[in-house]
């Protein structure tokens, strides 16, 4: 790994990373280890657990985005937290750097899109087409840096790709993301400029209210626009904050 397994949030039936860009959730076709083996791992070592240790994928992100990343530890704590994210109870917020000015401070765009699971790519389209799905997101500027604008975009839908192409059908592709039109790829490989910054939900076990805060990665570009960002969470909204 590029860097420690960093944990947002943990207990008996959940755990939280923070998740580095150019890693894969789970293991595919290129045999690159991925961040649940990593958990597995530190899960083993932590807690001294004999044999296999169990873990549930409650959702993913793409191979280059980085943040907070749920699974479960226990089939209780995966199914419930995914019964959340299925019933869209959980609010996930995301940082995304464009290289082109929204043309309004904040909107919401719908679209709908259509997967080439052969290319893995996704188009999206205006009006409704055979075989596509709804996608939904709103979005606002808090941050600009020379030529680049920082957007917090809040995604209704949970689709396939959804941020980068809606992001990039409005005109506004992310730096680095070349898969959905943006010229040049990152000088971090692969990598691209989205990051999963929050997650809000109560808990599916413990019925608390939770929000995780993702720690931007470790690049200059990110903590410039950091710097010039003056993000404020109320604290009445809050039980428990954890950070990461």
């Amino acid at each position: 790994m590029a860097r420690p397994l960093q944990v947002i949030y943990e207990d008996n039936h959940l755990i939280i990373v923070n998740k580095s860009n150019g890693m894969l959730v789970q293991g595919d076709h290129t045999g690159d280890k991925p961040l649940n083996e990593y958990v597995k791992a530190y899960i083993k070592e932590k807690y001294n657990k004999p044999g296999e240790v169990w873990l549930g994928t409650v959702h993913r992100l793409d191979r280059p985005v980085s943040g907070a990343v749920v699974f479960g530890r226990t089939s209780k704590g995966a199914e419930r937290m995914s019964e959340l994210f299925r019933k869209r109870e959980i609010q996930k917020v995301y940082w995304a750097i464009v290289a082109r000015r929204p043309p309004t401070k904040k909107g919401r765009l719908v679209h709908w899109l259509h997967k080439d699971t052969k290319k893995n790519v996704v188009t999206a389209y205006e009006y409704e087409v055979e075989h596509a799905q709804k996608a939904v997101l709103v979005y606002r500027v808090v941050g600009k840096l020379n030529n680049y604008y920082l957007l917090e975009v809040e995604p209704v839908t949970g689709r396939s790709h959804q941020i980068r192409v809606q992001l990039a059908a409005m005109g506004c592709p992310i730096k680095g993301d070349i898969k959905y039109g943006y010229p040049k790829p990152h000088r971090h490989g692969k990598a691209i400029c989205l990051h999963a910054r929050r997650l809000y939900f109560e808990h599916p076990v413990k019925k608390e209210k939770i929000l995780c805060v993702a720690s931007l990665p470790d690049d200059a570009f990110w903590q410039d626009f950091l710097a010039i960002n003056d993000e404020k969470v109320k604290p009445e909204h809050l039980i428990f904050r954890y950070e990461a």
